[in-house]
C-alpha cells in the first residue's frame, strides 16, 4: 500500500450543486416561500398597526410566529420523520397558502388574525425539518457545505429583500402583500410536488413509538453524542451575539440621530449590516475556500465573530456599527454552514428531522433571549457599554467552545457511522445521477471516488472495511445492539476512540 497522502479535496462548486435538479427545486421553493413570508411578516405588522394603532399589538403580531418553535418546535419537528418529506412539505406550503389568503380577507378582527399567524406559523418546524432532512440525500460531500452555504446566504437575502418589499407594498396594500405570500406558498408547493422525488419515510411504522419520546431521542442524540453536542454549543453561542446589534438597531439610531430623517437610514444599514456580510461571507467562503481550509477556519471564525463586535465600546456613528455588523456576520458564515454540513453529515438517517427541531428551536429561543437581556440591560446602561461587554463576554465564550472542539478523528468516524446507517442503495437515479442515498457516493469533481463523509480529507476511501467500526445506533433504535452503548457516539459513554484506518489529519 502506498504511503502517499491524497491531495486535499478541492471545493465543490455552484455549477455542481445546481447541476442535482432535486436541489434546484428545493432552492426555487425554499427562496419563493422566504422572501414571501418576510413580506407578510412585514404587511402583517402594517395591517395590525392600522387597524389598532396600537404599537404593542403590531409588535405582537410579528412575534407571535416564533410561538411555535417555542412552545413545540421540536415535537412538531419529529413529525416529518414519520411522513414522506416531500408530502410533509407540499401539505405544509398547501396549508399556509390557504391560512395566509384568509388572513387577507377585509374586516378580521385583530384577535383572530393572531390566531391564524400562530397557525400558520405551526407549518414552519416540519416543512423545515424535512427540507434539512432531505438535503443530505440529494447533495453528498463538499456539495453539501457548498449547498447549506447556498441555502442560508438566500435566507439572509430574502430577509432583507422580503423585508423591503413587504414594506413597500404593504404601504400601499397590506392585502395585497398577503395574497402574495400566499401564492409564494402554491407556487413552492407545486415546485416540490414536480421537482422532488418521492421517498418513503425516514421513521417506519415498526420504528415508531410515542410522539414525546421520539422527540425525547433527538434531544438524548444531540447532548449524548460529543461531536453534535460541541456543534450544538458552538451554534448556539454564536446565536447569542449576533442578533443583539439588529435588535437594539431602532434605539440605537435614535439615540444617535434623534427624530431627524438619518435615524431610519441608520436603522436600516444596521439591522441589513449582518444579513449582508453574511450573504457575502457564505458566498465567498464556500466557494473559494477547500473544504479542509474551511474546517480548520471554523475556530479562529468563531472567536472573531464576537470580537468584531467589541469595538462599540467606543461608541462609533452607526455607518461603523453597521460595519463591525457586518464583519461579524462575515465571520459567522464562515463557521455556521461549515459546522451545519458536520452536523448533517453526523446524523443518522431517520434522526435528522428531530436534530433540526432541537436545534432551531435552541437557536429561536437563545435568539430571543439574547435580545431580551440586552434591551433590559440598555434601559440601565448605555447600548454601545452593553453591546461592547456583551460581545467581549462571547469572545471569552468561544474561546471556552473551541477548545472543547473534537478532533477531525472523532468526526470521521461519527459521520462514517452514520454514513453507514444510509438507506439502501436501490433508489433509481434521477437524471443520469447516481442515488444519493448511497453511503459511497461519487462526488462531484470529475467523479473522484469519496470516502462516506465526503469531506474527510487525509482518509481513504476503500480503508475503512465493513466491521472495522461499529456501527453507531442511535438511542432508542431498536436495531441497537448491546455492544452500540461501548464508547459509540449515539451512547452514554460519549465518543468513539480514533478510527481504526486512515491518516492522521489532525484537528480541523
Amino acid at each position: 500500500m502506498s504511503d502517499e497522502q491524497p491531495a486535499p479535496e478541492g471545493p465543490a462548486t455552484f455549477r455542481e450543486v445546481f447541476a442535482q435538479p432535486e436541489f434546484r427545486a428545493l432552492y426555487a421553493a425554499s427562496a419563493l416561500s422566504w422572501t414571501g413570508d418576510f413580506i407578510a411578516k412585514a404587511a402583517v405588522t402594517v395591517l395590525v398597526y392600522r387597524s389598532t394603532q396600537s404599537v404593542a399589538l403590531s409588535a405582537a403580531a410579528f412575534a407571535v410566529s416564533f410561538l411555535p418553535w417555542l412552545v413545540g418546535g421540536p415535537l412538531l419537528a419529529t413529525l416529518a420523520e414519520r411522513y414522506p418529506y416531500r408530502s410533509v412539505m407540499v401539505v405544509c406550503d398547501l396549508t399556509r397558502m390557504v391560512l395566509v389568503a384568509l388572513i387577507a380577507l377585509p374586516g378580521l378582527p385583530v384577535e383572530l388574525i393572531l390566531v391564524l399567524i400562530f397557525t400558520v406559523t405551526l407549518a414552519n418546524p416540519p416543512s423545515q425539518a424535512a427540507r434539512s432532512a432531505l438535503l443530505p440525500l440529494i447533495l453528498t460531500g463538499d456539495r453539501l457545505v457548498v449547498g447549506l452555504s447556498v441555502q442560508t446566504s438566500t435566507g439572509q437575502a430574502a430577509q432583507v429583500g422580503g423585508y423591503v418589499a413587504g414594506a413597500a407594498i404593504a404601504a400601499y396594500s397590506p392585502t395585497l402583500a398577503l395574497l402574495i405570500n400566499s401564492a409564494a406558498f402554491a407556487t413552492s408547493a407545486m415546485i416540490i410536488r414536480f421537482g422532488v422525488r418521492h421517498r418513503p419515510a425516514a421513521l417506519t411504522a415498526e420504528r415508531r413509538s410515542h410522539l414525546l419520546r421520539e422527540t425525547a431521542e433527538g434531544f438524548r442524540l444531540v447532548f449524548g453524542t460529543r461531536v453534535l453536542r460541541a456543534i450544538a454549543i458552538l451554534v448556539f453561542s454564536a446565536m447569542l451575539f449576533a442578533i443583539v446589534p439588529e435588535g437594539l438597531a431602532a434605539a440605537w439610531a435614535e439615540e444617535h440621530g434623534g427624530d431627524g430623517p438619518g435615524t431610519g437610514l441608520s436603522q436600516a444599514m444596521i439591522m441589513a449590516a449582518n444579513p449582508v456580510g453574511f450573504v457575502l461571507g457564505g458566498l465567498t467562503i464556500g466557494r473559494f475556500l477547500r473544504p479542509d481550509q474551511r474546517r480548520a477556519m471554523i475556530r479562529p471564525f468563531a472567536v472573531l465573530a464576537p470580537l468584531a463586535l467589541v469595538p462599540t465600546l467606543l461608541d462609533p456613528p452607526p455607518a461603523v456599527v453597521a460595519g463591525l455588523a457586518a464583519v461579524c456576520g462575515f465571520c459567522v458564515a464562515g463557521l455556521l454552514p461549515v459546522a451545519n454540513g458536520l452536523f448533517v453529515q453526523a446524523l443518522p438517517h431517520g434522526y435528522r428531522a428531530r436534530a433540526f427541531g432541537v436545534m432551531a428551536t435552541g437557536v429561536q429561543v437563545l435568539q430571543g433571549s439574547a435580545v431580551l437581556a440586552t434591551g433590559v440591560l440598555a434601559d440601565h446602561y448605555s447600548i454601545p457599554l452593553v453591546v461592547g461587554m456583551w460581545s467581549l463576554a462571547g469572545v471569552f465564550l468561544m474561546l471556552l467552545a473551541v477548545t472543547q472542539w473534537p478532533s477531525s478523528e472523532e468526526f470521521n468516524t461519527v459521520i462514517a457511522d452514520a454514513a453507514r446507517q444510509a438507506p439502501p442503495p436501490d433508489e433509481p437515479a434521477v437524471d443520469g445521477e447516481v442515488p444519493t442515498s448511497r453511503a459511497a457516493t461519487r462526488s462531484g469533481a470529475a467523479g473522484q471516488p469519496q470516502n462516506a463523509s465526503g469531506i474527510l480529507s487525509g482518509q481513504r476511501g476503500g480503508e475503512r472495511e465493513a466491521g472495522r467500526v461499529p456501527v453507531n445506533r442511535p438511542p432508542g433504535d431498536p436495531r441497537r445492539s448491546p455492544d452500540d452503548s461501548a464508547g459509540g457516539p449515539g451512547g452514554p459513554e460519549g465518543h468513539r476512540g480514533p478510527p481504526t484506518s486512515g491518516a492522521e489529519v489532525g484537528r480541523s
